[in-house]
């Protein structure tokens, strides 16, 4: 099983504006499809991420490849 580490939109905020959750998905569930695990949350409008970077790690580890917006995103956190 290849798995991928990507953003999951969840919905808008108050103003309209989408904020998202970084999920573990199978290869090939579609965005909004049922995920593996939730590791983290991002809101684009007030630039706030909340990652777990223990299980980032593990996924990593264990093959799962991870998508350039949440790179981004991990970078951001730390």
């Amino acid at each position: 099983m290849s798995v991928n580490v990507r953003l999951r939109r969840i919905g808008k905020n108050p103003k309209g504006k989408p904020h998202f959750r970084i999920s573990v998905y199978e290869k090939t569930r579609s965005r909004d499809g049922r995920s593996i695990e939730e590791i983290g949350f991002y809101c684009p409008s007030d630039g706030q991420v909340k990652l777990n970077k223990e299980r980032l790690e593990f996924w990593v580890k264990n093959g799962a490849q991870v998508s350039d917006s949440v790179k981004n995103l991990a970078k951001k956190a730390r």
